[in-house]
């Protein structure tokens, strides 16, 4: 198989799976994790919807009818409340973005969608003993988060409210 033949094997898959790992299809092309992070690039670059998440890639959902921003701010114990509160109301925790005083917005995609997600989201955080990116700013972040319509979001919104989550200046 060439170089053109696996990255549209790579993007047929990506269109019939749900999610796929760089690892994952390393092993079943033959080649580096590099390798596949190299092609998913020159696939975004030709116009191919590919998010990555902390999961692996997938297309990007077009069916999303709403997409809203929140501002959060809590303790990073409070983490995994905030994102299941999310999940719970039909949303999708599509990134975090910090604004750091020396680097400016950082954004780490997250595609969290489901309880899974948020209980391998969290796992990786604890085990591999990383810093959360609101730990830069004083617990401080956004969130793009997708749903269906505003109605959701704005319950979404409430909700994190009610929780003491949201951030008021």
């Amino acid at each position: 198989m060439n170089t053109l033949q696996r990255r549209n094997a790579i993007k047929d898959e990506l269109q019939n799976q749900k999610l796929i790992s760089a690892k994952k299809l390393a092993l079943k092309y033959g080649v580096s994790r590099q390798t596949i992070v190299g092609d998913i690039a020159l696939l975004r670059a030709q116009g191919q919807p590919i998010i990555s998440t902390v999961s692996g890639y997938k297309y990007q959902e077009a069916g999303t009818a709403y997409h809203g921003v929140v501002v959060c701010q809590h303790t990073i114990e409070q983490t995994r409340e905030e994102l299941e509160a999310i999940i719970s109301l039909g949303g999708e925790v599509v990134d975090v973005l910090i604004d750091h005083s020396v680097y400016g917005q950082i954004v780490g995609t997250l595609g969290l969608a489901n309880q899974a997600d948020i209980n391998d989201f969290m796992s990786r955080v604890k085990n591999v003993n990383h810093n959360l990116l609101a730990s830069l700013t004083n617990g401080i972040h956004l969130h793009n988060i997708s749903c269906s319509d505003e109605k959701v979001f704005n319950s979404i919104q409430q909700r994190l409210d009610d929780l003491h989550f949201l951030y008021h200046d």
